[in-house]
Parts: structure tokens; C-alpha cells; sequence
């Protein structure tokens, strides 16, 4: 019995110390991910034709995830954006009001040019936009609201200067994204919901969209500082939405004052 519990002992003393140093020579982490969450705070002009020629102006809340996925070395960068929104928005006149919300996801390639050092890093790329929600009216009993469907790819660029006031780090940062083609859903003028999804009338409900006919704009400015162990984000988000199709003008004017939190970190992965 001795001799099988001093056995019994030795494998646990060793066992761990074997697996734990394999498992260092295994791991391997060389993708650098940032991600900030934000939330925004600001307001919204809304016009859209379909529902009233009035535009309407109001309060907007946004949440914002923000990713950059790069892996050291390379000179690509994968950036992932959620957005989530929602307004509610009064016309001139105080007697009618509309409620939006819309999600955004935003995919984005980027080639990395790193100057001073890596101190200040420039990028350009292309973006694919996809947005989808609503808008709702609450004068109207006919064709009370608007659906909101898009998918838009256009170039983009960005550019990240890190520097220090004190013993206090920041990162401030510019991007832009301005969509160039794109297709999105529209009733044409005159034409119900009802015509559209119970008779099936098609009658150019998918348009194509180009620079011209929906000149856009969404661009984002931020500064990171990092006290103690935590890194806040603070910034302005300009998100400019415009379109003239089948007779009828959309645009939705979003400025925002945002504000979140920042986590880097790096993915590990495992070698076989």
C-alpha cells in the first residue's frame, strides 16, 4: 500500500507540471483585438416623403460595438460595427410625432500604414453596410410606416495618432465611410404595403442606389485615455443617411456624443 501511494503521489506532482508546460509550448496568440462599447447620445432629422413632407426632429440613443481585429505583424485589419438606434421625433407644428429604430452592421477591410514609430497609424479600405428597421408615423391611418432595408459598399479610411500628456496615454481617432453602390427597398410613390406583400405588386421596390442618387456620409472622431486600468472612449458620431428613389426623398441627420469603455486583448489559439 505504501509503494502505490508514494506512486500515486509522484503522478501528482508531475503530471501538472508536464501538462502546464505544454500547454505554454502550444499556445500561441498573435491576433490583437480592440473593442469598444459605447453608447451615444444626440439628435435626429427625419424626413421621409412616403410618410409626411414634414421632416421631424427629436432625441436619439444609440448603442455602439466597435471591433478591430489585426494580427501582429500583418497589415490588414478586420473591423466589425453593431449599431443599434432608435429616435423619437417631433414636427414643426407639435401635432405629429415618428418613431425610427434601425440596426447597422458594418464589415471593414483596411491595409495599415504605421509611421513615427507606430505612433501614428493610417488606413484605407472598403466597408459593407447593411441596415435594416422602421419608421413609424403616428398621424397617419393609411400607410402608418416605412420599412427600412439597405445593403451599401463604398471605400473607407481611418487614421490613429497615440500619444501621452503626462503618464496618461491617449489614442485619438478619425474614420470615415462614405457608401458608393448599394441596393434598398422602397414603395414606389403612391403604392401601399398592402399592393406590395397581399397583391404582390412589384413595381420597383428594389432599387439600385449609387453615390449620386443617395449621397451619404458616416464618419466617427474619438479619443482614449486610460486611468489606472481602465481605458474610456469619448467622441462625436456623424451619421448622414440621404436618398432620392421612385419619386420619393428619404434622409436621416444623426450627431452624437458617445461615450464607452475599451478592452484590448489577444486571441489565443491552440497548435496541434
Amino acid at each position: 500500500m505504501r509503494i502505490i501511494r508514494s506512486l500515486l503521489l509522484t503522478a501528482a506532482l508531475v503530471l501538472p507540471s508536464a501538462a502546464g508546460a505544454q500547454a505554454v509550448d502550444t499556445l500561441r496568440g498573435d491576433k490583437v483585438v480592440t473593442n469598444a462599447r459605447m453608447m451615444g447620445v444626440g439628435a435626429a432629422s427625419i424626413l421621409d416623403t412616403y410618410l409626411s413632407p414634414e421632416e421631424y426632429s427629436g432625441p436619439e440613443l444609440r448603442y455602439v460595438s466597435h471591433t478591430i481585429r489585426r494580427r501582429e505583424g500583418r497589415s490588414w485589419s478586420h473591423m466589425l460595427v453593431h449599431q443599434g438606434a432608435v429616435a423619437y421625433a417631433g414636427n414643426r407644428s407639435g401635432n405629429g410625432d415618428e418613431m425610427s429604430g434601425m440596426y447597422t452592421f458594418t464589415y471593414g477591410l483596411h491595409y495599415h500604414w504605421d509611421m513615427l514609430g507606430g505612433r501614428l497609424a493610417i488606413m484605407a479600405g472598403g466597408r459593407t453596410d447593411f441596415e435594416v428597421g422602421f419608421l413609424y408615423n403616428t398621424r397617419n391611418g393609411n400607410n402608418p410606416a416605412q420599412a427600412r432595408l439597405a445593403l451599401n459598399v463604398g471605400p473607407s479610411a481611418a487614421a490613429a495618432y497615440r500619444f501621452r500628456l503626462g503618464r496618461v496615454p491617449f489614442e485619438a481617432r478619425y474614420e470615415a465611410g462614405i457608401p458608393l453602390l448599394g441596393l434598398m427597398f422602397s414603395p414606389n410613390y403612391g403604392q401601399s404595403y398592402y399592393e406590395i406583400f397581399s397583391r404582390g405588386d412589384y413595381d420597383r421596390n428594389v432599387v439600385p442606389t449609387t453615390v449620386v442618387s443617395a449621397p451619404s456620409l458616416r464618419q466617427m472622431l474619438t479619443l482614449d485615455f486610460t486611468l489606472g486600468r481602465t481605458t474610456l472612449r469619448v467622441g462625436y458620431l456623424g451619421d448622414f443617411r440621404q436618398a432620392e428613389v421612385n419619386h420619393l426623398k428619404y434622409h436621416t441627420y444623426s450627431n452624437m456624443l458617445l461615450i464607452g469603455f475599451v478592452r484590448r486583448f489577444k486571441l489565443t489559439k491552440i497548435i496541434p
